[in-house]
């Protein structure tokens, strides 16, 4: 086998008591002469028994697959014996017999099938021995992929109420933003009426102390009437001088009168005012309280805005925090990989010194072999000359007795 790995061809009959050992019953003919359903059988076996995968486990992946194409009665064979392959090349990749395919399933070769043979039950006792360390490496891969895919589907789900925030935010954009635009145009009115608010307020305060004018203005007029009042009946005077007056407090009383109708139509005038600045600041008054009562509304519109925007930023706190969880279980996966990798490495390492052990071994007894083989060479040597001395000395002790 073209492979960086050599594995040395167990004997059949060691073959045949791995397999039943693993309650797989195979006879010496068939290990010898291989076929097709025969070793499909044993490499579903080995795959079974080191990762516990069967065409059981793999029919509802291939009815997924096959959901999806038109005809999959046609498909379903081929693609339970691709699946099986994928499998059993993945087992004997990790046995260390990178050239496996097809041909050794449908096509067997007695020889190679038999290396094949004794690579994955080395590699099913190795892992047998190791079972500890490897469970624990499985535990611990499981552990990290459970955990991944949580922080993945937590990082979905985060990532998708972002969206949704982020939706829900521009759907609610506009709105904002027309209050925003409301709220800034009634506090213009609100500012507006309380500029004109202020001016009425003069204006009022103003027409009162005209108000309060007239109205001295009028008292002093009363006064002015009751002391003129008082001086016509105290008055002896001359006709002539009595006329001139009588005539000079006529149009002083004229004008006086002519005064106070035109102070009396200017307070009916300040009077009208006067209402209708009284009616304008109830209106006023109005529009402020509904101001008011507005903004209310759009402050809670504006604290609702920012809760989703507070919400919205520990979402975001909340995912890149999961981002960095989800780093950090990708460096543990890695390290995991990594002790793999290591642990792998040792065992080949374990391997290769158990081989050369073994080679060692092998050429020492070959050494032995051939010494012994010529230490028995050297004795059946010995033992002819041994018996040619005593043949000679047979003859001598013959000749001397008949001498």
């Amino acid at each position: 086998m073209s492979s960086a790995f050599w594995f040395p061809s167990l004997p059949i009959s060691e073959v045949v008591d791995a397999f039943t050992g693993w309650g797989y019953s195979v006879s010496p003919e068939q290990v010898a002469r291989p076929t097709s359903d025969f070793v499909l059988g044993v490499y579903c076996a080995c795959v079974e028994q080191l990762t516990g995968i069967t065409l059981e486990t793999l029919q509802e992946p291939m009815e997924q697959a096959l959901a999806t194409t038109e005809n999959p009665d046609m498909y379903s064979q081929a693609l339970a014996h691709n699946l099986l392959l994928f499998h059993i090349q993945r087992f004997a990749s990790a046995a260390k017999i990178q050239d496996f395919s097809a041909k050794d399933i449908y096509f067997p070769d007695p020889d190679r099938t038999r290396s094949i043979f004794s690579a994955f039950i080395n590699f099913i006792k190795f892992s047998e021995q190791s079972e500890v360390f490897i469970n624990r490496l499985r535990n611990q891969s499981t552990a990290v992929m459970k955990e991944r895919q949580a922080v993945m589907q937590e990082t979905a789900e985060l990532e998708q109420r972002m969206t949704d925030f982020k939706v829900k935010r521009a759907e609610d954009e506009p709105k904002c933003e027309a209050l925003r635009q409301e709220n800034a145009a009634l506090m213009e009115q609100v500012i507006a009426y309380k500029d004109r608010q202020m001016g009425f307020l003069q204006e009022v305060e103003s027409l009162k102390q005209e108000k309060s004018a007239l109205e001295k203005v009028t008292s002093e007029m009363a006064t002015v009437s009751e002391n003129i009042n008082r001086t016509r009946s105290r008055i002896v005077q001359s006709p002539e001088r009595i006329k001139r007056n009588i005539s000079t407090m006529g149009h002083t009383a004229a004008e006086e009168k002519r005064t106070i109708a035109a102070n009396e139509a200017k307070t009916r005038d300040l009077q009208t005012k006067i209402a209708a600045l009284l009616n304008i600041e109830k209106a006023s008054h109005s529009l402020i309280r509904s101001a008011f009562d507005v903004m209310p509304v759009i402050e809670k519109e504006m604290r609702a805005l920012d809760a989703a925007q507070k919400e919205l930023g520990d979402l975001k706190d909340t995912l890149d925090r999961k981002k960095g969880e989800r780093a950090e279980l990708v460096m543990r996966r890695e390290r995991v990989h990594k002790q793999f990798s290591n642990a792998q490495e040792k065992l080949e390492r374990a391997q290769r010194h158990a081989e050369d052990k073994r080679i060692a071994s092998q050429q020492t007894i070959e050494r032995l072999q051939r010494e012994y083989e010529e230490m028995s060479v050297e004795r059946r040597d010995n033992d002819r000359q041994v018996e040619e001395l005593r043949a000679e000395a047979d003859e001598i002790e013959r000749k001397v007795g008949n001498s």
